[in-house]
């Protein structure tokens, strides 16, 4: 068993733990955050269902992000939607036998990195070249799109230029799971992207990227436009209502 294999094992438990815990715990504070106002963003739904659908359009479509700016929204959902896929077919790497859409995805995985990559690149330039937005920026911000950019660039290296053994990277992956350690492959930018990954998996439950799940829960986006209709209270101020 060589050192690296022992290292990225030991980084990956750890990073696997931190990515869950911390996510959980985040989503846990966002759950019980009061909401004592009634403030949709106004055209909103009346009903339980528009909500739903609403918060569909948003996290697919990325509705409001259009309304905002055609090319912020287009390199938003260039990033996200090549991300998805991306994910998608790395799922070839976890499971054995593979599943079948798994598969079916592997093609367009492959094209969908180029998009994330494109829809980084946009979204770092805008960082610099647009006025107000540099003025808002923070380093932070900066850092998290060269990270994920830096992750989609080593992991199309890997497949057009540095080729490394993936069947040697599905073994030590399928190890991690089964807890039956197995050798991995000695190659540099694979190292460069594996620690990338672990990185991104570290800091994801601390950073602004925890706005994928912290979107279920804005009450701009979450709630009924109803105030005529029902009086809106706050689960922790129902019990201090006379009529409650």
């Amino acid at each position: 068993m060589t050192t690296a294999t022992i290292l990225f094992a030991v980084l990956y438990y750890a990073a696997f733990l931190v990515l869950a815990l911390g996510t959980a715990y985040r989503v846990y504070g966002y759950a019980r955050v009061p909401a004592p106002l009634k403030i949709p963003t106004t055209p909103a739904p009346v009903t339980r269902s528009g909500v739903a659908l609403r918060l569909v359009r948003e996290v697919v479509l990325f509705e409001s992000l259009f309304k905002a700016g055609l090319w912020l929204w287009l390199c938003g959902w260039l990033f996200h939607a090549g991300l998805a896929l991306v994910l998608a077919r790395h799922l070839r790497y976890f499971t054995e036998p593979v599943w079948g859409w798994v598969v079916f995805l592997q093609p367009f995985g492959i094209y969908a990195g180029f998009a994330m990559t494109a829809g980084l690149a946009g979204l770092l330039i805008r960082r610099f070249f647009v006025a107000r937005v540099r003025y808002i920026s923070t380093p932070s911000d900066v850092l998290m799109l060269a990270l994920l950019l830096a992750i989609a660039l080593s992991g199309l290296a890997m497949k057009f230029t540095a080729h490394t053994n993936i069947v040697g990277v599905k073994a030590f992956f399928l190890g991690l799971l089964y807890f039956d350690w197995q050798p991995l492959p000695a190659d540099a930018v694979l190292y460069a992207h594996l620690a990338l990954v672990a990185l991104l998996m570290l800091v994801f439950p601390y950073s602004k990227l925890l706005h994928a799940p912290g979107i279920f829960f804005s009450p701009s986006r979450n709630q009924v436009d109803n105030p005529r209709e029902h009086r809106h209270l706050a689960s922790w101020t129902a019990r201090l209502d006379p009529k409650s």
